[in-house]
């Protein structure tokens, strides 16, 4: 063990996407302009949501800390991804690679709550109306927000300690665009069985079982939205689609990489991609472009902008 540990890499190859210096050209303009959306989208999200009074509410108060969220994630990994695409020698230092794995699981737990957090905000809201005011109040929004970042905290450490502790002896060659943890405890010089079951049992069955409650939930909410009127139904339905649409291409990638026993390389390298850059985005084009309010918020804070800039 003192050998293995004397032996210890101090930084990682990574070998990204595609060895084609034409197609990561391609890539390094797409992921720019998609980077540069992400956070330009979101923050506008974030900047509406607490600048808007009409916007006060449980609901976009949750997709503010979720568009939040999504910016981070897409800010500590994606212009890494970007760097590597013009550069010849694709290292991360081993410090670096352990806090994007400590930050991906730490942002991923939170948004994972957070999505459980506007589902229960959602079957309040149409299943349990006249009360929904006494149940969604201020204390328990900021209390869902706060359980949402202890409990990401939680998921990533006590996943960290198995794997960072691991002898790395080489290879150092992490086959995807950033670290994670499956990828990097094969990296190992010991067998490594416990340390998998850790990943699955932690990060597997968590975005499993969120899944399942999400889906139960908004089940049990679409079966009472049939009662409603046929008005009530048809916005009810419209922020029930936007809301299953996010879970479904957020849960998805997750559950396959962390649960799915057999490894497809180039398939992980693609959900990698989705999940940690396309995701992202996809939350300010789904929660705005199919939200009146919120399109009607964007305009009046787009107003109050240009009216402020004539004023000086």
């Amino acid at each position: 063990m003192q050998q293995l540990n004397q032996s210890q890499v101090s930084e990682f190859i990574l070998l990204g996407l595609t060895n084609s210096q034409d197609i990561q050209f391609l890539l390094f303009a797409l992921f720019s302009v998609i980077y540069v959306a992400t956070v330009s989208g979101n923050l506008l999200i974030v900047v509406t949501v607490f600048y808007i009074p009409n916007l006060y509410t449980p609901m976009y108060f949750l997709l503010g800390n979720l568009s939040f969220v999504d910016m981070i994630l897409a800010s500590f990994i994606t212009p890494k991804v970007i760097v590597n695409l013009i550069k010849k020698q694709k290292t991360i230092s081993f410090a670096g690679c352990f806090t994007q794995i400590f930050l991906l699981h730490l942002l991923g737990g939170v948004e994972m709550v957070l999505l459980v957090s506007m589902a229960y905000d959602r079957y309040v809201a149409i299943c349990k109306p006249l009360h929904y005011t006494t149940i969604m109040n201020k204390k328990v929004c900021v209390l869902l927000v706060v359980t949402s970042w202890f409990l990401g905290l939680l998921h990533s450490g006590l996943q960290i300690p198995f794997v960072v502790n691991l002898p790395i002896c080489g290879p150092n060659v992490v086959d995807s665009i950033f670290c994670d943890l499956p990828l990097v405890a094969k990296l190992a010089c010991v067998h490594t069985y416990i340390v998998q079951i850790v990943i699955v049992a932690n990060s597997g069955m968590i975005s499993l079982s969120c899944f399942v409650i999400l889906l139960i939930s908004y089940s049990l909410i679409l079966l009472t939205v049939r009662n409603h009127s046929s008005t009530g139904q048809s916005k009810a339905r419209a922020t029930l689609t936007a809301h299953i649409t996010v879970v479904i291409l957020f849960f998805g990638p997750c559950i396959f990489i962390y649960i799915w026993p057999f490894s497809n390389h180039s398939v992980d390298k693609f959900l990698a991609v989705f999940y940690t850059i396309v995701t992202p985005i996809l939350n300010p084009i789904i929660y705005t472009l199919r939200n009146k309010e919120m399109k009607t918020a964007m305009k009046t804070l787009w107003g109050a902008f240009l009216s402020s800039r004539e004023d000086t």
